[in-house]
């Protein structure tokens, strides 16, 4: 990573993360916390060293051993973790957490330990908080034995250790000897919350403890690939809200997708198909209350659209705001030097017709394994059915929310598709009234249309838009969402296709395509655990199985995936992305069953 104003940034992949379902953050190999919202996940960060320097705020923890090896890793079936320095003369690890709130307006804190396991160790720590994205002029303050940091309308957060504080430049600064055995303990939070106090750690990392694997207990995979799958489970609850049931796409803003490129966009949003993806994640593994409070929360925003026409966001707030102006903030040098670092997100003005698909089969989902769907819900599906039926024609931007002129694209096409036939799954099997010569009629439309408009047997493929002939790793979603047989020759003749012009070392890019933006971006990380399901659906099951271990090499040493991968490999876009981690689930789930020769009962 280049050095940006004489400071070094960290890897994106050098990082693990925390949270306790209001907010997170990430936490470098190094000990440094350089990325946190708080108090919520879509609030201004405090800490933004990862996108410009520690005076965009840092909290430094680590011990005096510049030679030692650094590992970090996950206290097991937990999202506790623990950053470790191996030396000759010490070894020293850090252990953080964010305690889990009883209450849905409790305050996030953050927990951090450290102790000395063998040797004897100086430590040094430093905690910069730099209120509204490092805006605000943030003041730190004694108050006592502890340290407040107050700006002009910000909330105001205080640290307390069990090591004498002091204040230097606006920062909160420690620096003590521990010996073998020995432990220090320094906690953020609220100003005014009376939990904020160092010296309870054991306690709170039990308790911790016992909540992340008392939920990880419910997942009901067994598979070869148990460990993975349980991080990744355990990354998608940290992405959801404890207190609305929104579950977020990713939990950082403004990582790029391309290096020194403009593609940096914020993620700490509730985009309806991410999280209608998730839904499916968590019904296949068992967490059937996670998906019962999505589909609530859902059902929130959608009560509010019965007006006609009805316009469906495909991005909303946890809170369930509608408007995110998209804005710049130019002060930051950004990652790597990427510029513009952008909040908020422009997408939610866009028009993306496959949201309704996505959604629905997720509703679908949801009431074969989870609550039987409501009268009102009923009557909220019935809407938006008939309005896919009238819309389904239209021109809209896409899955990949292409920011220029509005295209007839295949998986737009395609998940209307799967919106009527889910609808129609739906009303047969929960006998509910329905239209259904109409939805059967505008069902066969689409299929029609999609065979006759969209294979061109010119290329001998399917394309992704009408006039032209590229691909799109969308295309990947045709036989998993059963609209073609996995085995069908054309879409065998697709998949070849696929594999020619987007594939790479088994990591696969979204499309080759203009999309009016500057510069190239990384291999798709969702695209390409689908890419493995396909072959594994298609009978290709040793290449599917060579081509997912190579994929897992590809996460991060604890197991967890940003959006995309540069040629080497390495992480780009924000994370951990909620997209990347429910394909790797769906993806281990069902190449376990082909490996053993087992039917999977899963029917989507």
């Amino acid at each position: 990573m280049a050095d940006i104003h004489g400071e070094r940034q960290h890897p994106i992949e050098a990082h693990g993360v925390v949270g306790d379902m209001r907010s997170a953050a990430l936490i470098a190999d190094s000990g440094c916390v350089d990325f946190f919202c708080w108090p919520d996940f879509d609030s201004p960060s405090i800490f933004a060293a990862l996108l410009d320097t520690p005076e965009a705020g840092i909290f430094q923890l680590a011990p005096d051993l510049p030679d030692a090896r650094r590992q970090q890793i996950y206290l097991p079936d937990s999202n506790v973790l623990q950053t470790r320095w191996l030396a000759r003369e010490a070894v020293v690890e850090v252990t953080d957490l964010m305690p889990i709130g009883v209450g849905e307006d409790d305050h996030p804190r953050l927990l951090r330990r450290v102790r000395v396991v063998h040797g004897r160790a100086r430590v040094r720590m430093r905690c910069r908080v730099r209120h509204d994205y490092s805006r605000a002029a943030s003041v730190a303050e004694s108050d006592g034995d502890d340290v407040g940091f107050h700006a002009e309308g910000q909330p105001s957060l205080r640290l307390a250790a069990t090591r004498p504080l002091r204040i230097e430049q606006g920062s909160a600064l420690a620096e003590f000897v521990l010996e073998q055995g020995q432990c220090a303990e320094f906690v953020l939070g609220a100003f005014d919350d009376p939990a904020v106090v160092a010296g309870a750690g054991e306690q709170c990392l039990q308790e911790t403890l016992a909540y992340w694997r008392r939920w990880l207990k419910h997942s009901r995979y067994r598979g070869r690939w148990r460990e993975m799958v349980n991080r990744s489970a355990l990354a998608l609850k940290l992405l959801t809200s404890r207190k609305h049931g929104g579950i977020l796409a990713a939990a950082t803003f403004g990582l790029p997708e391309a290096a020194q490129g403009e593609r940096n966009w914020d993620y700490r949003y509730t985009w309806i198909r991410d999280a209608s993806f998730t839904v499916y994640a968590f019904m296949r593994l068992g967490f059937v209350e996670e998906a019962n409070d999505f589909m609530r929360w859902v059902r929130a925003r959608v009560g509010d659209c019965t007006a006609e026409p009805m316009h469906l966001r495909i991005l909303y707030s946890l809170e369930g705001e509608q408007e995110l102006p998209e804005s710049e903030l130019d002060h930051l040098a950004g990652h790597g030097g990427a510029r513009p670092v952008r909040i908020g997100n422009e997408a939610h003005t866009q028009r993306q017709l496959d949201i309704f698909g996505e959604l629905l089969d997720a509703v679908y989902l949801a009431n074969k394994y989870g609550e039987a769907i409501s009268h009102d819900g009923w009557r909220h599906v019935v809407h938006i059915v008939d309005q896919v039926c009238d819309s389904w024609r239209h021109k809209d931007v896409g899955i990949w929310e292409i920011r220029g002129e509005e295209q007839h694209f295949l998986h737009s096409r395609l998940m209307c598709w799967v919106a009527l036939d889910r609808a129609i799954r739906l009303a047969s099997k929960r006998s509910l009234p329905a239209p259904f010569a109409r939805w059967n009629e505008q069902r066969q439309a689409i299929h029609d249309d999609i065979w006759n408009n969209f294979w061109d047997p010119e290329c001998g493929h399917f394309i992704q838009r009408l006039g032209s002939q590229e691909l799109d790793g969308s295309m990947l979603l045709m036989p998993l969402v059963r609209f073609v047989g996995a085995s069908d020759p054309r879409w065998l003749a697709t998949l070849d296709a696929i594999e020619r012009h987007l594939v790479r070392d088994g990591m696969v890019y979204r499309y080759r395509s203009d999309d009016g933006l500057k510069g190239e971006e990384g291999a798709f990380v969702a695209c390409s655990f689908w890419y493995v399901e396909c072959l594994a659906r298609a009978g290709r099951v040793e290449q599917a199985h060579l081509e997912f271990e190579q994929l897992l090499r590809y996460a991060n040493p604890l197991g967890l995936y940003a959006e995309e991968l540069d040629p080497r490999g390495h992480h780009l876009g924000n994370t951990p992305q909620a997209l990347s981690h429910l394909a790797l689930i769906s993806a281990a789930s069902f190449l376990d069953h082909k490996l053993s020769g087992e039917r999977t009962t899963w029917q989507p």
